[in-house]
């Protein structure tokens, strides 16, 4: 028998896969001499080069699990291979008489560098490989080729190109693979098979106990039930803009779908296209606020970075200021920790850490905090941190949005601080989301608790929270650090322009912050009927 093999990485789902779709379509041309194995390679070595939290193994390990349901309904199952990518490949090619490996394209370097090694060994075990776009709307290539050959560096230029761009319309899961079609080779692998299962937790090396309150289960199930549910709700789609949207609620005030696009449990084309039907023929928001806008924010950092090199560091990204941050470990802990001295910060960061989701605007207050509004300290720090604890990070998105929050890329009015104080009061007055995430100051009154130093200590003694004692005091103060640090950023900026006087312009000073409630009136060209495929 010949195998045909889908190679599962992000995509982790059955609907509008081109790559899986190609697989299945290959093996049903001739279904008495080839089988079908989709595979998912856990390689144990991630641990120790990915920062990963609990939360977000929990939510792979479900989405896997959801993955091996889904392929059991088209009569196929997930074959989940231990060890490093390059080498079970190089071992399954032989081992399974590979003619043919699909799989969902990847910017990311890693990734990349990769793919570009299992396609050597391909091509030495004559293996055809056959690589799909599907993770975003557009084809960033055909972006970059209409730009002249270079990335978009605001949202709107972007999106005016792609509004030139065709967008290969969402496909339906796979058609079934007869009953009765042996998935193993011989029987002793067969008596093997649970050696392909999916990983348990354990397995994954965390336990029930490390992770947080279990509010967003993974899988493409749930993701498409949590799409549909929010699609009903006709008038919150077409009025949505996030800048509208509350930061500091105790329950979501946004779809919270991203975990489930970064992870591709949810296809962003099907997503895009369902808004877009939802609101068709209504008043409705546009980009960049509105929800198809926020799609569309992620394809513009993946534009970018896929041909920007060290998109994810400051030093050698031509994208990127330079700007000479400061280092401080222990208010690098304290800001991680949720130990800042400000509520509304310590609230979000408590919340990061135990949910694994927090609030777009939410994580602006952090990161501006952190950079740039107060510790001074580098995006780069507070990356690796996102990238440990949220379900959704994803690696252009998150470089791109602390390049974009710290003011060194993409956004540049500096001078626009978040208040660690007066922004959360605009939409919780009772600091409610306070009194939840730092239960520390859960008696304090709703008229102190953004500022509990401003209590006197007999005050303090009275609400059960001395500041100092019981809660830690502020790391800064922050109409100070702000003063400085703006300082910093002007001198910062004026060696940018001088550095690149006579060689090239400074990246445009173009305002596209979501805070400004800027609305584009650029329309997005309808999905065409036919099937763009790239390969």
């Amino acid at each position: 028998m010949k195998t045909v093999v889908h190679w599962f990485r992000k995509g982790l789902r059955i609907h509008d896969n081109p790559a899986l779709r190609h697989a299945v379509d290959l093996v049903l041309e001739n279904p008495n001499e080839t089988v079908l194995r989709p595979i998912f390679i856990l390689d144990p070595g991630i641990r120790e080069t990915l920062l990963v939290g609990p939360n977000r193994w929990r939510f792979l390990q479900e989405s896997l699990a959801e993955l091996d349901e889904n392929l059991k309904i088209i009569n196929s199952r997930l074959y989940v291979v231990r060890g490093n990518a390059v080498d079970v490949l190089a071992r399954l090619f032989k081992e399974w008489n590979v003619t043919t490996i699909t799989w969902e394209y990847d910017i990311e370097p890693f990734s990349v560098k990769r793919d570009g090694h299992v396609e050597k060994i391909a091509h030495d075990f004559g293996v055809n490989v056959v690589i799909e776009k599907s993770h975003t709307i557009y084809d960033h290539e055909e972006i970059i080729k209409k730009n002249r050959g270079k990335p978009t560096l605001t949202y709107n230029s972007f999106l005016s190109i792609a509004a030139t761009c065709e967008i290969s319309p969402p496909l339906d899961p796979p058609n079934k693979l007869p009953k009765g079609i042996s998935t193993f080779m011989d029987k002793d692998e067969k008596r093997d098979s649970h050696c392909y299962d999916v990983p348990s937790l354990s397995e994954l090396g965390v336990s029930p106990t490390d992770c947080g309150p279990h509010k967003f289960p993974g899988g493409e199930t749930e993701a498409l039930l949590r799409m549909e549910a929010h699609l009903e709700r006709t008038n919150y789609i077409c009025t949505f803009e996030k800048p509208n949207t509350s930061p500091n609620s105790l329950e979501p005030s946004t779809t919270v779908l991203s975990p489930y696009l970064k992870f591709g449990c949810l296809s962003s084309r099907l997503f895009f296209k369902r808004l877009n039907e939802v609101t068709a023929g209504k008043k409705h928001s546009q980009p960049p606020v509105s929800l198809a806008g926020q799609l569309i924010w992620r394809d513009f950092y993946y534009c970018v970075a896929s041909c920007t090199p060290n998109f994810d560091k400051m030093k050698g990204n031509p994208v990127c200021i330079q700007i000479p941050w400061g280092t401080n470990e222990q208010h690098l802990e304290a800001w991680r920790n949720g130990q800042t001295g400000y509520p509304f910060i310590d609230a979000i960061m408590r919340q990061l850490k135990q949910e694994g989701w927090i609030h777009h605007l939410a994580r602006h207050a952090v990161a501006c905090f952190l950079t740039r509004g107060d510790l001074w300290i580098s995006w780069e720090e507070g990356k690796k941190v996102f990238e440990e604890y949220l379900l959704d990070a994803d690696w252009a998105l998150n470089a791109g949005n602390w390049m974009w929050l710290s003011a060194s890329a993409f956004y540049y009015q500096y001078y626009r601080v978040y208040s660690p104080i007066s922004f959360g009061k605009k939409t919780d007055k009772e600091g409610k989301y306070i009194k939840k995430y730092v239960p520390e100051l859960k008696n304090y009154p709703a008229g102190i608790i953004f500022e509990p130093w401003k209590a006197s200590k007999a005050e303090q003694k009275k609400y059960g929270c001395v500041i100092g004692e019981d809660y830690p005091e502020r790391l800064v103060i922050h109409d100070d650090a702000k003063d400085i640090n703006m300082e910093k950023m002007k001198k910062a900026y004026a060696k940018n322009r001088e550095t690149k006087a006579g060689t090239s312009k400074p990246v445009k000073e173009e305002n596209d912050d979501e805070d400004t409630k800027r609305k584009s009136t650029t329309k997005i060209k309808s999905p065409p009927k036919k099937v763009v495929k790239k390969k």
